[in-house]
């Protein structure tokens, strides 16, 4: 079947006409968890953004389409620099890492000359070629633990996370006074009151929430782990802490189960990704007939930035 389009429209059953083209392009559709319902629903992968830029290295596709945002589409560049990296909305960045511009934390980086720079994978990847060492929010305690007793930590960019990291792997962390937009919105009066309404739920929250959330949370983990606990825990019951596109998943593979996510501060649902949420399906489409936006990386600065990741993945357990 032939999926036309007009020059400013594109076909009408947008999913076949995507699967059809992605047929001719030899491409493989990541999505990442927080994206919207019907973006996850196409993707060949869905999970968090190292998982996904991992999976599609391993494939044999020649274009990767990386709905999420900016950072993950680089990220998937650095580990694939054969392949063409296409970003749906070239707009879609990430309050965190933008919160960490790389001449900013090179100088963070000159003041304090002596200790291990250790970044969350959530940054760009200029800030990951400054940086000794990359982390998830899945490896991020273990890591942290096997770093050198007598050498001092920086950690950036999220601030929360590296609160929790800090609590966890007993080590003091230099931190980078950065957080995710989506992270800091929950309402902790609006999580009380669901505790209150369905006092057997379990709240899994993720540890970029603000410190007075977590310690209201049963399990902290990251997207995959809050998913993975979800199918193990004999709970029937949740409240979920994170951006409200997990939930999509978890009610796919748990219809069974109940969730519920948590307002923002103010009282409404407003704790979706802003920048995740500009990929749509149309843009979808749009970026595999046109072949663009395509993430282009300098090699010098690709290979400073694997750097660290690479020996992320040779820590790993």
């Amino acid at each position: 079947m032939v999926f036309t389009a007009t020059k400013n429209h594109a076909p009408q059953d947008l999913p076949a006409a995507i699967s059809a083209l992605k047929q001719v392009r030899k491409a493989v559709i990541l999505a990442h968890y927080y994206q919207d319902e019907a973006v996850q629903d196409i993707a060949d992968f869905i999970g968090d953004s190292l998982e996904l830029s991992r999976k599609a290295a391993a494939t044999d596709a020649e274009v990767i389409v990386f709905c999420g945002v900016h950072f993950m589409a680089e990220t998937a560049k650095i580990l694939s620099p054969d392949k063409t990296v296409l970003l749906p909305d070239l707009e879609a960045g990430c309050s965190l890492a933008d919160a960490c511009p790389a001449d900013e934390f090179a100088a963070f980086r000159a003041e304090h000359p002596d200790h291990i720079a250790v970044s969350y994978i959530n940054c760009s990847a200029a800030v990951k070629a400054l940086s000794d060492l990359i982390c998830t929010s899945s490896n991020a305690v273990d890591l942290v633990k096997q770093l050198p007793a007598d050498r001092p930590i920086l950690f950036a960019p999220d601030q929360n996370l590296g609160r929790w990291v800090q609590r966890q792997s007993g080590r003091q962390l230099t931190l980078w006074p950065g957080s995710c937009i989506v992270h800091e919105t929950f309402s902790e009066q609006a999580l009380l009151q669901l505790k209150l309404e369905h006092p057997a739920a379990e709240v899994l929250a993720h540890p970029e929430c603000q410190q007075h959330l977590l310690d209201l949370a049963d399990f902290i983990g990251s997207t995959s782990a809050l998913l993975r606990q979800a199918e193990q825990s004999p709970a029937t019951t949740f409240i979920v802490l994170t951006e409200p596109g997990i939930l999509h998943q978890m009610r796919l593979k748990l219809p069974q189960k109940t969730f519920f996510e948590v307002p923002g501060a103010d009282g409404c649902s407003c704790n979706a990704c802003p920048y995740m949420r500009l990929n749509t399906l149309e843009k979808v489409w749009q970026c595999l007939d046109r072949m663009e936006p395509e993430i282009v990386m300098d090699e010098a600065l690709r290979l400073r930035a694997l750097a660290p990741i690479e020996k992320m993945l040779a820590m790993s357990r």
